[in-house]
């Protein structure tokens, strides 16, 4: 059973925006690793010693290469860049009263009934 947020999803919540954040990371992580994988399995597959140029990088060299710097820069934003307190602080002089995030907690039976 997937894991079930509490609360009603905001992305003005500083623990859903970490949660969504980290969770389209490694769907980028999943994606990179399936489509590269399958890339140069076929590369491999088909290559020919006559056909292949010598010498060179080939495109699916490219592909990983430039993706891979991508999701780099992706998990540097995920886990170094990004402030998710500053949303919960009231950040730009918001005047709206926001409850801390509490992050992952089991629902009460009175919030069950509602």
């Amino acid at each position: 059973m997937p894991p079930r947020w509490p609360r009603q999803p905001d992305r003005t919540d500083p623990a859903y925006r970490r949660l969504d954040d980290r969770m389209n990371f490694a769907t980028h992580v999943a994606i990179f690793a399936a489509v590269n994988s399958g890339l140069w399995f076929f590369r491999l597959i088909g290559e020919n010693p006559e056909l292949a140029p010598t010498g060179i990088l080939s495109w699916t060299t490219w592909i990983t290469g430039l993706w891979g710097a991508v999701l780099l820069g992706h998990a540097l934003f995920v886990f170094a860049i990004a402030k998710y307190e500053d949303a919960a602080a009231g950040g730009s002089g918001s005047t709206t009263t926001q409850q801390p995030a509490v992050g992952f907690q089991a629902k009460s039976k009175s919030s069950r009934s509602k």
